[in-house]
Formats: structure tokens, sequence, C-alpha cells
């Protein structure tokens, strides 16, 4: 797979809040940054997406929304068979969005660093 196939494959697996479908997309040396949490690894990864849910879940009817997440305002830039891009995100019926920034090459995606859009002081 090239790396367009790997972003694809990882934004396919938050769509459906997949931890399996993310981790298959990511190389081994994967990481994701999440300013609440920290940065979390690759190994580490399904039970931060399942804490995530939790949360979610929490915050509606007691279940997550399908799908997850809505990504769109997609942005790419390939340079030396690496590609980064830049999305927005969103969990639907929730106040939960931000932005993420994505790196990825022929081996997967290696990171993400997301942000969170919230009210100063809020």
């Amino acid at each position: 797979m090239n790396a367009a196939d790997h972003l694809s494959a990882y934004a396919e697996g938050w769509t459906h809040g997949d931890a399996d479908r993310i981790l298959k997309a990511t190389a081994e040396d994967f990481t994701f940054d999440d300013p609440n949490v920290g940065v979390i690894t690759r190994d580490a990864f399904s039970d931060y997406l399942a804490e995530l849910k939790e949360a979610i879940a929490s915050q509606g009817a007691g279940q997550v929304p399908d799908p997850l997440m809505a990504l769109t305002e997609v942005l790419t830039q390939e340079a030396d068979g690496r590609l980064t891009a830049s999305c927005w995100w969103a969990v639907p019926g929730t106040a939960l969005k931000g932005a993420g920034l994505i790196k990825a090459d022929a081996d997967g995606v290696h990171s993400e660093v997301i942000t969170y859009h919230a009210k100063p002081g809020g």
C-alpha cells in the first residue's frame, strides 16, 4: 500500500471507531498525541480508544454515535514519499471537535497530533 492507501484506511477506522482498522494502517513507530492525555504509543492505542468511547458515551445517551467520527476538510501534501494530511474531525451529537495533523508513508501512518476546538476558558 502507498501512503494515500494507509491514510484512507486510517480515516475509515476512525469513522467506524475500530481500533484494529486504525492500527492496521499504522507503522510500527506510530504515536497519537492528544493534548488531554499525552502521547499514546501504538501498543497503548486500543486502550486509549476504548476510554475515549466510554467518555463519549457518558456525554450522550449512554452509547457512542455511529459513525463515531465525521472527518471533513481533508487537505494533503506529498513530498519525498511522505504524505502530510490535515483534517477537521467531529463526534456527531457531541461538542467534541477539532483538527488533526497526520504523517504517513508507504510503511503506514506514523503519527497524528490532534487539537480540540473549544471556547477560551471552557
